[in-house]
């Protein structure tokens, strides 16, 4: 499979050789404990990799330990791999300590690397080039005689290729003549382009007649594009990292890798049905490894089958191929609309059928206007789904407002002698009562929030399962000093759905009264059904975002 013979008849077999274990956890920013590297193992063979590398051993403690626990699993799919290098200039492979633990690490299969480039080997190796291929010979022969599977990392081999080919070429068939099963050319400093790349690993493949594999690095912003070329030059074998996680820019992304394989080359690389689990597989490493999910990731990330223009929505409403170069079905994802001062009434529209709130006629035009003129005083639709819906709710001829805040006053201070209080005093119109109370927080929001959760809680039982997720402000305009536009984000939850929803004022009290009003009201509407006589009783959860971890944030 190459530039001038595309994919036809039968799909070619490309497999998934998974280092975010080993390359990904050298990521700054990223420790994984030994559970954490078994859960994340655990999912990618349930999610159908060929090849699991996790670890070095003898490199440290937690990689022993995690090959010892894998050695009392059963795996469905992969192979688990141990990681390691090449034996020491001198020394004899069965001498070698880094050899000998990737024995006693017990694993099937074994990854060696060693080196390609003449640079490399006579200024970091410190050895002759003829001792290098001996070393890379021996090592692999000695794994092969204790009855392992060897894959071959050719470390930065194309650099090394472009250095000396000749050279390069004879690390490769040393490492053949070893009994290596198949041959990783590495782009370890990640520097190559797509072009030299598919072109290297064509004329390789014809000079070794050998099974090649791909590893690339990011540091080139080409780390997908490389390992794409690398298939269309030949390689049947892929190394990355989930998320793209690794060393400096990171390795080759899978998660993008892998989509790309099998919907736009025709490669045959999971087992059916299997690629739409990727976009969970995805946002479960990155929760794992604490990391935030990209949101604009190709294919996975929660934007990327996002629209806001109003062109783009309109002519989605008629031909949802017309701006979607795939179905986000395909890898779990779904399509989104987002409302905005840049959106069209096919915007709304489509907000509303995706959020299940009935629009009469002509009122999408009168919600647009209003959400175009509240972007203009500083409020964000775009992260706010659950405002747009009561802001749609509200336009309803027969809405009632659960409950209405008449008035609110907070006190914050210092007393000689005590630490800082804050107390707040609402009072709210629950229909014809009044409900009149107060409430201290550990700031001027939390005792706003205690207060009108006190109010309402004899009415509306249901507030007590509700909490904030997170409490995010933004100055809007920081040269209009104490002036300035303040947003508030607020993101709730029960225990089966989360939403977000905004506020917007030059004073961050009355900013985060709306975005609290909003969330209130949202989840009692969501969580219960509304009785005759007003009351609410809880109903079946039905899904209005993505869950979060039932936490209560410490809000201000």
């Amino acid at each position: 499979m190459n530039d001038d013979s595309p994919v036809n008849g039968e799909p070619a077999l490309v497999e998934v050789y998974d280092t975010t274990l080993r390359d990904g956890t050298q990521r700054e920013g990223i420790s994984y404990t030994l559970e954490d590297k078994l859960r994340i193992a655990e999912h990618l063979d349930a999610f159908g990799v060929a090849f699991i590398e996790g670890g070095w051993p003898g490199s440290n403690p937690k990689d022993e330990e995690f090959f010892a626990r894998a050695r009392d699993q059963s795996w469905l799919h992969a192979k688990i791999a141990a990681f390691g290098a090449t034996r020491r200039a001198g020394l004899a492979p069965e001498d070698d300590p880094s050899l000998r633990a990737l024995v006693a690490a017990g694993t099937e299969v074994c990854t060696l690397f060693g080196k390609t480039s003449t640079l490399h080997v006579t200024e970091v190796l410190r050895t002759t080039l003829d001792e290098n291929l001996r070393m890379i010979e021996d090592s692999i022969a000695f794994l092969r005689s204790e009855k392992k599977r060897v894959v071959y990392d050719a470390e930065h081999f194309f650099d090394g290729y472009r250095l000396d080919a000749s050279y390069a070429i004879e690390t490769l068939r040393a490492a053949m003549r070893g009994g290596a099963e198949v041959m990783a050319l590495c782009d370890t400093n990640g520097g190559s382009m797509p072009w030299d790349v598919q072109q290297i690993v064509r004329e390789v493949s014809h000079l070794v007649g050998h099974p090649l594999g791909i590893h690339a690095h990011d540091d080139s912003g080409c780390g997908v594009a490389n390992s794409i070329a690398a298939v269309r030059g030949g390689a049947r074998h892929v190394q990355g990292t989930i998320n793209g996680y690794g060393e400096r820019c990171g390795n080759a992304n899978l998660s993008v890798i892998i989509p790309n394989l099998e919907l736009k080359l025709g490669c045959r690389v999971l087992a059916p049905g299997r690629l739409s689990e990727i976009s969970e597989l995805s946002h479960f490493v990155a929760e794992v490894a604490n990391l935030a999910p990209d949101a604009h990731m190709a294919y996975i990330g929660k934007s990327a089958f996002a629209h806001k223009g109003g062109v783009h929505v309109a002519a989605m409403r008629r031909n949802a191929a017309s701006y979607q170069h795939i179905s986000p079905e395909l890898v779990g994802n779904a399509m989104r609309v987002v409302v905005s001062e840049l959106s069209g009434r096919g915007n709304v529209l489509a907000k509303a059928e995706e959020l299940g709130v009935q629009v009469s006629s002509g009122v999408e035009l009168e919600a647009l206007r209003e959400i175009k003129e509240a972007e203009a005083r500083g409020l964000s639709y775009e992260g706010a789904e659950a405002s747009i819906a009561l802001l749609l709710r509200r336009k309803a001829v027969d809405y009632v407002p659960l409950f209405q805040v008449v008035d609110y006053q907070i006190q914050v201070g210092k007393r000689r002698g005590t630490e800082t209080f804050a107390e707040a005093v609402v009072k709210v119109q629950v229909g014809k009562q009044t409900l009149h109370t107060a409430a201290e927080g550990n700031g001027p929001v939390s005792a706003l929030d205690a207060a009108l959760r006190k109010a309402l809680a004899p009415s509306y039982p249901a507030v007590n399962d509700i909490h904030l997720a997170d409490y995010k402000v933004r100055i809007l305009d920081g040269t209009e000093g104490t002036g300035a536009i303040t947003r508030v984000l607020i993101d709730s939850q029960d225990a089966h759905r989360s939403w977000s929803t905004v506020g917007a004022s030059s004073n961050i009290i009355e900013a985060s009264m709306h975005a609290l009003v909003d969330s209130i009201e949202f989840g009692l509407i969501q969580g219960c059904a509304v009785l005759p006589d007003g009351h609410l009783v809880s109903r079946p959860a039905r899904s209005a975002g993505v869950a979060l971890p039932k936490a209560a944030a410490s809000i201000r």
